[in-house]
Formats: structure tokens, sequence, C-alpha cells
């Protein structure tokens, strides 16, 4: 079982596994040099990761993130929380970045919980029809059941 892990890596280079630091329950995040990529923060409490994004979700971010996310989703997590909490930005490439993890978590029979209280974020959510496939939740613990 996997202890609760943490780390905040600011790396360009997502090559392999044991680059982004899986091997050990960790993962490394972005490079937030032009100040809207922040880090992404990975916990791994037992058999969930939490992963904890912020700033601006878009195009960049699906670039820098889209591996780190892909990653985490394939690995044998019963729940992967994806934490939107500290996103200031979302458009349809955050859409991307959730319906991949979720499609990678679900095809080897786990699951994707999202965390998000912004209501413009839950408006692209909605009009986007991922409600009842994202099914939103305000906190982690929730996610977490």
């Amino acid at each position: 079982m996997r202890q609760d892990n943490q780390q905040n890596l600011a790396s360009d280079d997502f090559g392999d596994s044991e680059a982004l630091g899986l091997a050990g329950g960790v993962l490394a995040g972005t490079d937030a040099a032009d100040g809207a990529v922040r880090p992404a923060v990975v916990h791994t409490p037992g058999d969930c990761a939490v992963v904890e994004l912020g700033g601006d979700i878009d195009l960049l971010a699906l670039d820098r993130l889209g591996l780190l996310l892909d990653t985490v989703a394939a690995d044998p997590y019963r729940v992967v929380v994806i934490d939107l909490t500290g996103v200031t930005f979302f458009d349809c490439s955050g859409l991307t970045l959730l319906v991949r993890a979720h499609r990678r978590a679900t095809e080897r029979g786990g699951r994707v919980g999202v965390v998000c209280r912004h209501r413009l974020t839950l408006r692209i959510i909605e009009m986007a029809g991922l409600t009842e496939v994202l099914r939103p939740v305000a906190a982690v613990d929730d996610a977490l059941r």
C-alpha cells in the first residue's frame, strides 16, 4: 500500500514514470515560470491519488499536464481525484485533461473524482454535457468516497 506522499517539482521533461517520480508514489508538476501554470501537487493516501491543480488550465497546461495526468490515471489507484480548487482559469483544454484521465482510469477499473467549486468551471463542465460523467463535488473527502 502506498504511503501519503507529496512532491512539488518544476520540470518541462515528462519522460517516463520514473522521471515523474511515480515509482515512489510521488509525482512531478509543471514549470511556473510565467506565473500562469502552477505546479501540480500529488498526494497518494493509500490506494488513491489526489492531484491538486492551480492557475490557468488552458492549452499550455494541457501540454504540460497531459502526460502527468495520463500517468497518474493509468496507475493502479482505486480513485484519482483531480482537485480544481486552485484553478483560476479553465477552458476546453481542461475538459480534455479531465476526460482523458477519466477514460484511462475507467479502462483499468478505477474512477476519477473532480473537486470544483468555481461556478464558471462548473458551468463549462455542464455545458459540455459532462456533469454526469465527471460528477464534480465540493470537497476532496467527497470525491474519495
